[in-house]
């Protein structure tokens, strides 16, 4: 793997204006959302909100991931997927979510997962997760993918592709019927072969009108995972695949989850809709 240094804090730039005439989500200014108390399962009509939403993520992460290259500072990328976001009318669900700074988060090398966009500059060798979210019309759709930032090793190119490969697995395995737990079988199994570390304290969860609704999806065979997938259940799976031990530290803005061992960690993500016969994926661009 490379020799690069370890990640540290950079500079937050100041928050970014959203425009007044697109809705905001109830938990904007809280320092909490209102828990979900509404149902798994959504209507049609809730279903094609969220295709609109997922796609505007989608569309918004494929533009930031452009400027990636060595040189650019996660800021940088922040900026142009908060712009692609209020171009299209919708709001970045990050933005004010429990605190959260910035319109999308951006975990670099050993980031596991909700990195603040900053001054950090990318490095010839890096590898970055983006993590976008957008909410418009009522509901949200959320995605994520890692991406190579110049001349990257084998090994972390080897755990990205895998990390991807995990997610397409997961995705296959839902079936009407089945439990959740399916998901982080198929995950944890494939990811075995390969000795990764499967992040088991950050999950793929419900979501709809609310960002995160309380339904949890782990990425190993958890026991407890139990719940009966049903056909309009929406729900992401996000595994987070890491060259070492799954444990992790948080810095002390709270938000910045990074490996234990400072090993490197891929993560990729989709929003789901469970269908008659397996599931689609409302996150395409």
């Amino acid at each position: 793997m490379s020799g690069q240094s370890l990640l540290v804090p950079g500079e937050i730039s100041p928050i970014r204006s959203v425009p007044g005439n697109i809705r905001r989500p109830e938990y904007v200014g809280k320092p909490a959302p209102t828990p979900y108390s509404g149902p798994e399962v959504q209507n049609a009509e809730t279903i094609e909100r969220m295709r609109i939403a997922g796609r505007i993520a989608a569309q918004a992460m494929e533009e930031a991931s452009k400027l990636i290259k060595p040189g650019v500072t996660t800021d940088e990328l922040d900026r142009v997927a908060h712009e692609f976001m209020c171009d299209h009318g919708a709001y970045p669900s990050t933005l004010g979510y429990r605190g959260f700074p910035k319109s999308l988060c951006s975990s670099v090398n050993e980031v596991i997962c909700h990195g603040i966009p900053d001054s950090t500059v990318l490095q010839d060798g890096d590898i970055v997760n983006l993590d976008v979210t957008a909410y418009i019309n009522g509901v949200h759709g959320d995605n994520n993918a890692t991406y190579l930032c110049g001349d990257v090793d084998d090994e972390s190119k080897l755990l990205v592709e895998r990390t991807r490969e995990s997610l397409n697995r997961a995705i296959k395995a839902v079936r009407p019927g089945r439990q959740i737990n399916i998901i982080g079988r198929v995950i944890e199994s494939y990811a075995k072969r390969f000795g990764y570390g499967v992040v088991r304290d950050f999950t793929g969860h419900g979501i709809n009108s609310s960002f995160h609704s309380g339904l949890i999806v782990p990425h190993y065979d958890s026991p407890h995972a139990t719940t009966d997938i049903q056909p309009g259940m929406t729900f992401t799976i996000e595994p987070m695949l890491t060259l070492g031990t799954h444990e992790y530290d948080m810095w002390d803005d709270g938000w910045t989850v990074v490996t234990k061992d400072r090993k490197r960690t891929a993560q990729f993500e989709h929003t789901l809709v469970v269908t008659a016969t397996g599931a689609e994926i409302l996150t395409l661009p």
